[in-house]
């Protein structure tokens, strides 16, 4: 793994501190065990690692200027290997003369992680950095992801490089691991087609159309008188006389 970035996704930024504490010999796991090489001491591992950046451990605090946080850590390292080098001249010595005035919130998060790493390895024993969940300062991977390849890269120490992160980024093709309910994403099973809608009945065949029947009304003959009896005539004219 040294040489390389290994990316480790867990949901939850308690879940990732505590992970981050545990890589680094900071704090026991309730199960399972981490060892550095074949050497399973706790001692030996918190002694080759730091954690960076860990909120409500060793995250900087806003309000200090940057001289003022170079100062403190540098003051963590052990007393063997410090050089007793002032803050304002190992910001120089390393390059950053452009932060020498800055407040702590005034930087980038790429620029604060990079400080943090560089305080974290004049140390000369540390060869193990576990960063804690540098996603959570910016959306942008590109503010911390090419800085750490680089830094697992370097030929300048044979470093092993753990970052702690609430998700993967897109297209990583490197070293991952999943912890927790979270797995490494797999390829979604295409959705059911749906279902196919039930074919209308055929519908009835029309009956046929109807002729219209004119109504007929009666015809009405006339009346026809009786025709007279001569012979009642003749009566009649009888009895006129």
């Amino acid at each position: 793994m040294r040489g390389k970035l290994l990316l480790v996704q867990a949901d939850g930024q308690d879940r990732r501190t505590a992970l981050a504490l545990a890589l680094t010999g900071r704090m026991k796991p309730t199960s399972g065990s981490v060892a550095l090489g074949h050497d399973d001491s706790i001692a030996r591992l918190r002694r080759h690692s730091a954690v960076l950046d860990s909120p409500d451990v060793n995250e900087p605090e806003r309000h200090l200027t940057v001289r003022s946080l170079v100062a403190e850590d540098l003051a963590l390292v052990p007393r063997k290997f410090r050089d007793r080098t002032k803050p304002t001249a190992w910001l120089v010595r390393q390059g950053h003369t452009e932060i020498l005035d800055k407040w702590v919130e005034e930087l980038e998060s790429g620029a604060l992680l990079a400080l943090l790493a560089e305080l974290a390895l004049a140390n000369p024993e540390v060869d193990v950095l576990v960063v804690d969940s540098p996603d959570r300062h910016t959306s942008d991977e590109g503010q911390w992801l090419p800085y750490l390849q680089g830094l697992a890269a370097g030929a300048e120490r044979d470093l092993a490089v753990i970052a702690v992160v609430g998700r993967i980024p897109d297209g990583w093709e490197g070293d991952a691991a999943y912890v927790g309910a979270e797995q490494e994403p797999s390829v979604p099973e295409p959705a059911p087609a749906p279902a196919a809608e039930p074919e209308p009945e055929p519908a009835a065949d029309p009956a046929p159309p109807t002729a219209a029947i004119p109504a007929v009304e009666p015809a009405l003959e006339p009346a026809v008188e009786p025709a007279s009896t001569p012979g009642a005539d003749r009566s009649d004219e009888e009895e006129s006389h």
